[in-house]
């Protein structure tokens, strides 16, 4: 019964997904792998502020961890599909000599050692051949815990893994999200058969959150369209594309991403502000961030 209401959940969300075209669905997959990167940082103890993570990334705060930082970034890239599960050097990103994310990273296994590791890893997956990929997933999870292909700090990797491997026969969704769920089960223990429950159950609640704000963001983004179809020309329009795939935006990413001036993506954010569509969540006058008001 867990494993398949877990397994509904992760077809709703894929379908969902399905209905929408390319680029929408490329926008909202890395809207969600975001979101899953902020949970998983939590779960392993080292969060960051999502406005930290929207901001650029190479210039974040001095209090803030900037190994986390790295492996955060990392971490996005691979939940929106990047580095190959079956060659764990791609998908760790160390198939470029001398290639890793910060100081504990040298405590990684390198060369035949990390050869030895990757296949033992694989000898114990080997054991769950024909089980369901959920099932795999969460054995995986566990078993790379205990192996040596992450250095300590690095708990993200396994996580990342786990999601992307339960969404290796999925249609267009590339990774599985857990959200908040997903903190009480990447880092526990405890029996197999609970320990499968909790993480069924995380799936189940993960994948139901990300269909309800996909579909929250699509009923606000036709509202918005309703609300500024006075207004001339077809910023507006790419304006609520761009707010939809972004969780927080400022107005320069907000130029880049949909083509326009500075001066008109400032405009914009301020009328739909004006329109009770989006709002600032600084509070400064400096460096500020926008959302949309789902």
């Amino acid at each position: 019964m867990d494993l398949a209401q877990a397994t509904q959940a992760i077809g709703r969300l894929d379908g969902l997904l399905a209905g929408l075209d390319e680029t929408m669905r490329r926008g909202l997959i890395a809207r969600l792998a975001f979101s899953e990167v902020v949970s998983m940082l939590w779960a392993a103890g080292t969060p960051i502020p999502q406005e930290v993570l929207i901001r650029d990334l190479a210039d974040a705060p001095a209090s803030v961890d900037l190994e986390a930082l790295a492996l955060a970034r990392w971490a996005i890239g691979r939940l929106q599909g990047r580095g190959r599960l079956e060659a764990l050097r791609d998908f760790l990103g160390l198939h470029r000599a001398g290639q890793g994310r910060g100081d504990s990273d040298l405590l990684r296994p390198t060369g035949a050692d990390l050869d030895s590791e990757t296949e033992g890893f694989a000898a114990g997956l080997a054991a769950l051949e024909g089980c369901h990929a959920i099932t795999r997933a969460a054995f995986g999870c566990r078993l790379w815990r205990l192996t040596d292909l992450s250095p300590d700090g690095h708990q993200l990797e396994a996580m990342c893994w786990a999601a992307r491997a339960m969404a290796d026969s999925a249609g267009p969704l590339v990774m599985v999200p857990m959200g908040q769920a997903g903190r009480r089960v990447w880092t526990i223990g405890g029996d197999a058969e609970g320990f499968l429950r909790a993480w069924c159950g995380a799936i189940a609640a993960g994948c139901e959150a990300g269909f309800r704000v996909i579909r929250q963001l699509m009923e606000w983004a036709d509202r918005a369209r309703r609300t500024t179809a006075r207004i001339k020309g077809g910023n507006a329009g790419l304006v609520i594309d761009v707010l939809m795939t972004h969780p927080v935006l400022s107005a320069m990413a907000l130029e880049a991403e949909a083509g326009i001036s500075r001066d008109t993506a400032e405009r914009l954010l301020a009328r739909l502000q004006g329109l009770g569509l989006v709002r600032e969540i600084t509070g400064g006058t400096r460096f500020r961030l926008w959302t949309a008001v789902l």
